[in-house]
């Protein structure tokens, strides 16, 4: 057979694939510890946000299951009805390109704001301050205030794209990694960022809505991409 090329963007999905059939091949049996994280991106020379990918997803599938402060261990596999879902964009990814897009579209925003997006950004705001938690009703405030921005420049086209772009936060993948990375100090550490590119598009400096945009989603990811083993970043899951 043909070497055929590598495609990036499914990168953490070989990652997943390749663990899989190491332990369907019974190189790690039920109950087995796996290596780390750092161990298991230096063995396959990947970042370690790859691996972080591939372990989600791997743990979505119901094949291993991470416990924070302790180890990821291999579980008795699912039953034959259960079904693999369907993603091809690991988180990382869907992140970095709203980072691109959303960046550009919070400096085109900043040259036609009108006082009126100013105070809706502002209702969802106070509305995003005062939730403690992250909950499903802190998410769509989250959604809000990112489709709010794009709404500045009054192209639905753009306002269902960020939608949509936003919305792939809503499936396993996210969710677990919230379990793990979410608190109430991260998210109010969100909402200072969002803070942040509100008053840069009220100030008019396209270049400074850029970047505090750029800057709150690469922020983001960083939350996510702390290591497993850091129990005071993470949620540890009750058993």
């Amino acid at each position: 057979m043909p070497i055929q090329a590598v495609e990036p963007r499914r990168l953490y999905r070989q990652v997943a694939d390749q663990l899989r059939q190491l332990i369907d091949a019974g190189e790690f049996s039920v109950g087995d510890r796996l290596p780390t994280e750092r161990d298991l991106a230096d063995q396959l020379g990947i970042s370690r946000p790859t691996v972080r990918e591939a372990l989600i997803a791997l743990e979505v599938e119901g094949r291993i299951r991470i416990r924070v402060g302790s180890g990821i261990y291999v579980t008795d596999p699912p039953s034959a009805a259960a079904s693999e879902p369907e993603m091809e964009e690991g988180p990382f990814e869907l992140l970095r390109a709203r980072e691109f897009v959303e960046g550009a579209i919070a400096a085109e925003a900043a040259l036609h704001v009108r006082p009126a997006d100013i105070e809706r950004l502002d209702d969802v705001l106070r509305r995003m301050e005062t939730m403690r938690h992250p909950n499903k009703m802190t998410i769509a405030l989250d959604r809000e205030f990112h489709t709010a921005v794009a709404g500045i420049l009054e192209n639905a086209v753009l306002v269902r794209f960020i939608g949509e772009l936003f919305d792939q936060r809503m499936n396993p993948y996210f969710e677990r990694l919230s379990i793990y990375f979410e608190t109430s100090d991260s998210w109010q550490v969100a909402a200072k960022e969002h803070r942040a590119v509100r008053d840069a598009i009220a100030a008019r400096d396209p270049e400074r809505a850029k970047a505090a945009m750029q800057q709150h989603l690469r922020q983001s990811q960083i939350r996510f991409s702390r290591n497993f083993d850091e129990r005071a970043a993470a949620k540890e899951v009750a058993e």
